[in-house]
């Protein structure tokens, strides 16, 4: 039995979590991350509402990593497990729980540069550990946890996620999936990047036509989002949206999902090609489409694999003035970063409510000027440094919370959260061969070491100023930047910062940057329309710009109108 010495000085005992797996659902040693949840809702499974946007809404979580755990063995999770937001079982208040146990599996991967790791794969559910097929985990149980009575409770994960029906071709989409030989290569073993396309009314009837590409980045897509070729579901039971404040959001979402359908077979409307691209790995939904030390060079895979064997099969124009690239938040990122690593290859960028795209503000860290990315300390006093707010400015998570949140789901940056992310994709490889980190996860101490490292790579406001001899002639009139300046995020200040380096280029970046008066993430550059509404317009929202961009740079002799049928 664990013990803790409390502040009183008196020892309390700890509840203890003993679990295991039967042969019946696999029948070979495990590896991977058990994680724990005890929650106070005793309504809906625990597993169910664990959102890292939502860490109010979030159970107690334990995290603890097994090796060759074997089937019908036991494990015993006490206060050694991490834990989140009490940081140890034997800080639990009494009281009814109801508990779940998920075991995220590991595979061993070795690189081809030798290292040995061990990560959760994609399953084809975008890195999800709660939905992820194969994982196993409990049925929930509900107990009475009492402090003075501690006991041991007992879990068996013999329930196994179910693998994910793949979306099926139809009129309008097609869905492409092939081998990248560069990742292979990287990772050792047949890695696979594929993309959701949209084709254009009339693609089948109109076979001498060439069409402009739109590469529409962000998270792990199930299929082509925002459309929808049939009427709204009269019988679809309204859903509240805590993000937006409406009621019956969902019908919304499909209610101008068919609006887009309507709009993308008029008579009038540009035809063209809209990709959205599926690169989950072993560390998050999706790579950043960037090539890195540690996830492999996804940039070069996407640019040079997949994308030209997608305009081979559906009579892409496969020119530079004719592909774009837009998104929010990481797409936002990755619409920028595309832009900027691959200048030549796209005639603008649209970049909405981006990760961090200067340093100086990684949310509200100045990974440059602070030592520490929790808190700001002064001569007798701490301020703990938020991480999330909502649209009134209430403060609903710190950064600590978020990385702690994250520590509970997995080690050596194996969360497949966001912070654990922007570690691996930015940073180099550690000496144990996983991402090393740019601040300890416990303490939040920064190393700056790693922190050079980051900035010479993927800072973009500061590669951009720093290129910019060699980058003017590529990128002038192609960056456009928007934000709210009540991003929940705290994405805002990496903007303003971004803007400044920009507005400061010679010659002149001629592009645009622009803030959403009082809008939360992930404004995207529409004033007319509330965030609910232009979220769901990305495929037509910049159009106007990108048509005009054609016309005043495409080459002579260009395909003009093929594609204007």
């Amino acid at each position: 039995m664990a013990l803790l010495v409390t502040t009183a000085g008196q020892a309390r005992a700890a509840e203890t979590f003993a679990a295991s797996f039967p042969a019946t659902a696999v029948s070979t040693p495990l590896d991977g991350r058990l994680i724990l949840l005890v929650s106070r809702d005793l309504n809906r499974e625990p597993k169910s509402h664990v959102a890292p946007n939502a860490p109010l809404d979030a159970p107690y979580m334990f995290g603890q990593t097994v090796d060759g755990w074997a089937p019908d063995a036991t494990v015993i999770m006490g206060d050694g497990a991490f834990g989140w937001p009490a940081r140890a079982l034997s800080g639990l208040p009494e009281g009814d729980y109801l508990v779940q146990a998920v075991l995220n599996r590991y595979e061993t991967y070795h690189l081809a540069d030798g290292r040995i790791l061990k990560l959760p794969p994609d399953q084809g559910e975008g890195q999800q550990w709660a939905s992820k097929p194969g994982n196993l985990f409990s049925r929930p149980v509900r107990i009475h946890l009492d402090p003075a009575h501690p006991e041991t409770v007992r879990l068996v994960l013999d329930q196994v996620v179910g693998p994910v029906t793949p979306p099926a071709d139809s009129e309008f989409v097609r869905h492409v999936s092939m081998r990248s030989a560069l990742l292979s290569k990287f990772w050792g073993r047949d890695v696979y990047i594929g993309a959701h396309v949209l084709l254009p009314a009339g693609f089948a009837t109109h076979p001498a036509a060439h069409y402009p590409l739109m590469v529409f980045h962000g998270h792990f897509p199930a299929d082509i989002s925002e459309f929808r070729t049939t009427p709204p579901d009269p019988d679809l039971a309204p859903v509240y949206s805590d993000r937006f404040h409406l009621a019956g959001y969902n019908r919304i979402e499909q209610q101008e999902a068919y609006a887009f359908y309507q709009r993308w077979i008029s008579a009038k409307f540009p035809r063209f090609l809209v990709i959205e691209i599926a690169h989950a790995n072993p560390y998050f939904d999706d790579s950043y489409a960037v090539n890195s030390a540690n996830l492999g060079p996804y940039g070069d895979a996407i640019n040079t694999e997949l994308i030209p064997e997608i305009e081979k099969r559906f009579r892409g124009l496969a020119q530079g003035w004719a592909r774009f690239t837009y998104g929010g938040s990481t797409g936002g990122w990755e619409a920028l970063a595309t832009q900027v690593f691959y200048p030549d290859m796209y005639n603008g960028a649209f970049a909405a409510c981006p990760d961090p795209i200067d340093f100086r503000a990684y949310t509200l860290i100045n990974l440059y000027a602070d030592d520490n990315a929790y808190a700001l300390k002064g001569e007798a006093s701490r301020v703990e440094r938020p991480a999330f707010r909502n649209y009134l400015g209430e403060v609903t998570a710190t950064q600590r919370d978020m990385n702690y949140m994250e520590l509970v789901q997995g080690d050596h940056s194996r969360s497949g959260q966001q912070y654990d992310i922007w570690q691996a994709v930015f940073g180099p490889a550690g000496a144990d061969g996983y991402p090393r980190p740019v601040f300890d996860k416990l303490t939040g101490k920064i190393d700056h070491d790693t922190v050079a490292y980051w900035r010479d790579h993927y800072d973009l406001s500061w590669i951009i100023q720093r290129d910019w001899a060699s980058l003017a002639p590529k990128l002038k009139g192609k960056i456009h930047v928007y934000v709210g300046n009540g991003d929940n995020y705290y994405l805002t200040d990496s903007v303003y910062f971004a803007q400044d380096r920009l507005e400061s280029l010679k010659p002149a970046y001629d592009g645009e940057v622009a803030y959403g008066d009082r809008a939360e993430h992930c404004w995207n550059g529409d004033p007319t329309q509330p965030n609910a509404y232009s979220r769901l317009h990305y495929n037509t929202q910049y159009l106007p710009k990108i048509l005009d961009r054609i016309a005043r740079s495409a080459p002579p002799g260009a395909d003009l109108t093929s594609w204007r049928y």
